[in-house]
């Protein structure tokens, strides 16, 4: 009896074997059968070597459908002379898997048999059912394979992944298709070897084509057209399938894409798309938006992660990025699918071309602030009037800024703690390029406005243990002086090495960019700054006017002839010498440079240092270099070229016509006098981009009789009316509004006294 229910279980699984789809009786059954993924088994490979020594671990294949993953498992089955038992994760639960481990068990009790159990669909299982198969892989009861189209470190119980042998399978190419296809196209027993079938290469690589790697899809594919085509008389007069290229098309109409929308291909996709807009490649971008549309993406989804990039990547570089998107969105959500890929494609195009821009990241910046730091009291001008403007003076001294010209009024709106804090940093690109200026124009008018708090700020610059407030306070004032002139200013405070308690003298400050440093480097010692102008020195004032009495630097207004009598004015009359004395482009206008870097010197300390920066003309930048001069008639050309560097070398201008020989002599003479101890100066190139405006040219070919003559003003001297006429309209033709880059040669000079 037992022995007839064999026959019936046998001839059932001929049956099933015989009427199974292609795909499923094409299956490979050994290794040498099995097309693709030779980097995993073929020939010397490690997975190659432990099939056909039956010495196998637990393994995990993943990888796109179609590529071979179940194939392996089965090759596996075939060659191992361990028990096999397979589960789809999809129909198993607990249940089927403690009956696996029973008979694993069992076989390995009474057989000594190992049990290779394979789990399609692996990522399927939920974590209990992957937590009861765990202590059975653990303890070799069974050899674990799983299969499974999601990445298994997100996918997969971390425990049974550390545990197994992870392989990648790739997508087939149209190489191993095209074999798959042959294979199945000319085996008797399981394909269609005994019918007479002859396919169109056009029609193959059509197949081929649209199967994109899945020889599922290939097979299901050649299926269809064989059987749904009629043998038809042959060349030879025998009945034929042909399978033309039409019949292929109608047999796989759509290309096979790689697609779901939870797991990595969808994540990897969208990232991509992302990515092609952030890189401003278009091509890209639509590449990526027609794979997910192709592949049934909700449209919705993409314009939410298009609208978040239009604040997140353009921003305020083009604000219509964000109306842009809106706008497609809504246009979709009225005319739907196949209409609304326009203005998909459209809102894709629009944020790959436009101008992208991430400062509106400063906002995380500002939340971290608030998170971070200790809470800042609101201003007391910006507080609430409403209530309590007569009992505490809230809202006391607010500047209405629609009162003002431009409606903007510089007036301290941060926390007191927080002044100096820079949040936003406009970019340069598209719109934001336009409002940069002004936000760092008006980021230094608000340092003023402390003065207008009615709350004095208190100790910002508190000397000792240092406070980041006070240093934010005092990076303010030299944030818009930029790059180039900070690293000017930091090398000539490192040159003076100056002790926390030591006596420094700005003596070129109007602009502010050494006398706030020396403040903030000198909190027990002090500060003087020699303004050269009645406005400097009131500019000076005002933003000194909130530093606490004690820390406000000592300004003085005048010339360096005139340093002894003022320091003596403020001394009452004692002799003040200072550690360090420090200055950029302070002798640039002086007559007798000589006579200015002795009286420097004389007011230094013993071991006290000298520490200038002088911009030196005689190799300032050469205007006619900026130029095409072969535009210019005869030889003006070179007369123009004389007249600009004869600019250089007057003897009547002691502006332009010194070099840094000359301070090399002026100091040389004072060492040999006894009066230092050592010297040194050194020269820099550089470099800045400057935009020439009409303004500027204007301002070049002024002609009219000025305190500092004009560049047209010095070539007059060797060039007539009309050749100047000549020389402004090139001027004006090559250079208005356009970006140069202006070159400059800056020497350092440091001495110490003896």
């Amino acid at each position: 009896m037992n022995d007839d229910l064999d026959l019936f279980e046998q001839a059932r699984q001929e049956r099933m074997e015989q009427e199974a789809p292609l795909a499923a009786r094409m299956r490979p059954r050994t290794l040498d059968e099995f097309v693709g993924q030779e980097a995993i088994v073929g020939p010397g490979r490690l997975l190659r070597r432990a099939i056909q020594a039956d010495q196998l671990s637990s393994l995990i294949f993943y990888g796109p459908p179609g590529t071979g993953k179940t194939t392996l498992a089965r090759v596996i089955a075939n060659s191992t002379q361990a028990h096999f038992i397979a589960l789809n994760a999809v129909l198993a639960g607990v249940k089927d898997i403690r009956a696996a481990i029973e008979t694993a068990k069992e076989r390995m009790s009474f057989h000594g048999q190992r049990t290779i159990l394979f789990v399609d669909e692996v990522h399927r299982f939920n974590k209990a059912q992957q937590d009861a198969l765990l202590p059975w892989v653990e303890n070799g009861t069974v050899i674990f394979i799983g299969a499974t189209t999601e990445n298994p470190y997100f996918e997969v119980n971390k425990a049974l992944v550390s545990r197994s042998r992870i392989f990648q399978l790739k997508p087939l190419t149209s190489e191993h298709l095209r074999t798959i296809a042959q294979h199945a196209l000319t085996d008797p027993e399981r394909g269609y070897g005994k019918l007479n079938v002859a396919i169109d290469p056009e029609a193959l690589e059509h197949l081929v084509d649209v199967a994109n790697g899945d020889a599922r899809a290939l097979l299901n594919a050649l299926e269809l057209a064989v059987e749904t085509t009629p043998p038809a008389p042959g060349p030879d007069g025998q009945p034929r399938i042909h399978i033309t290229l039409p019949i292929a098309e109608e047999s796989i109409q759509r290309r096979a894409v790689l697609y779901d929308k939870e797991g990595d291909v969808h994540f990897d996709t969208i990232s991509a798309f992302i990515k092609s807009l952030r890189g401003s490649d278009p091509d890209a971008a639509l590449y990526w938006l027609a794979k997910m549309i192709y592949a049934g993406e909700d449209p919705r989804f993409i314009f939410r992660r298009m609208l978040i990039f239009a604040s997140e990547d353009v921003g305020l570089a083009d604000p219509n990025a964000v109306q842009v998107v809106v706008a497609c969105a809504q246009s979709f959500d009225r005319v739907g699918l196949p209409e609304g890929n326009f203005p998909l494609a459209q809102a894709t195009l629009y944020l790959a071309t436009a101008p992208k821009s991430n400062s509106v990241m400063a906002f995380f910046d500002a939340l971290a602030t608030v998170k971070d730091e200790p809470e800042g009291e609101v201003p007391n001008h910006l507080r609430d009037a409403s209530r309590d403007r007569e009992g505490f003076g809230h809202g006391e001294g607010y500047l209405y800024p629609h009162a003002y010209r431009e409606h903007w009024v510089a007036q301290q709106y941060l926390p007191d703690a927080l002044q100096g804090k820079i949040f936003y940093q406009p970019s340069d690109q598209g719109h934001e390029a336009r409002i940069q200026e002004q936000v760092a124009r008006r980021r230094e008018a608000q340092l003023a406005a402390m003065l207008e708090a009615s709350q004095p700020p208190g100790e910002i610059l508190t000397t000792s243990p240092p406070d980041r407030a006070r240093d934010r306070w005092l990076q303010r004032t030299i944030s818009g002086t930029g790059e180039r002139l900070a690293a000017q200013r930091d090398r000539l405070v490192a040159q003076a090495q100056l002790p926390r308690h030591g006596v420094a003298l700005d003596v070129h400050a109007d602009s502010g960019l050494l006398v706030w440093e020396l403040v903030r480097r000198l909190p027990e010692g002090g500060v003087y700054a020699l303004a050269r102008t009645a406005q400097a020195r009131q500019a000076l004032a005002e933003q000194a006017g909130s530093l606490p009495p004690l820390q406000r630097p000592v300004i003085l207004q005048g010339e360096i002839p005139e340093l002894p009598t003022l320091l003596a004015q403020v001394e009452d009359g004692l002799a003040l010498r200072f550690d360090a004395v420090l200055g950029r482009n302070a002798l640039t206008a002086s007559p007798d440079k000589a006579a200015e870097l002795a009286l420097l010197v004389s007011l230094l300390a013993p071991g006290g240092r000298l520490s200038l920066a002088e911009l030196i003309p005689r190799h300032a930048q050469r205007l006619y270099r900026l130029v095409d001069l072969a535009r210019l008639p005869g030889d003006l050309a070179e007369r123009l070229r004389a007249a600009e560097e004869a600019i250089y070398v007057r003897e009547d201008d002691p502006r332009l016509n010194w070099g840094e020989e000359q301070l090399r002599q002026a100091l040389a003479q004072l060492q040999e006098q006894g009066l230092l101890s050592g010297f040194k100066v050194e020269t820099e190139e550089g470099c800045r981009s400057l935009r020439i405006t009409r303004e500027l040219l204007e301002r070049w070919f002024a002609l009219q009789e000025e305190p500092r003559w004009s560049y047209a003003r010095y070539l007059a001297e060797q060039l007539s009316p009309e050749e100047i006429q000549a020389v402004r309209k090139l001027f004006f033709a090559q250079l208005s509004n356009r970006e140069v880059v202006w070159g400059s040669r800056t020497a350092f000079l440091l001495a110490v006294r003896a």
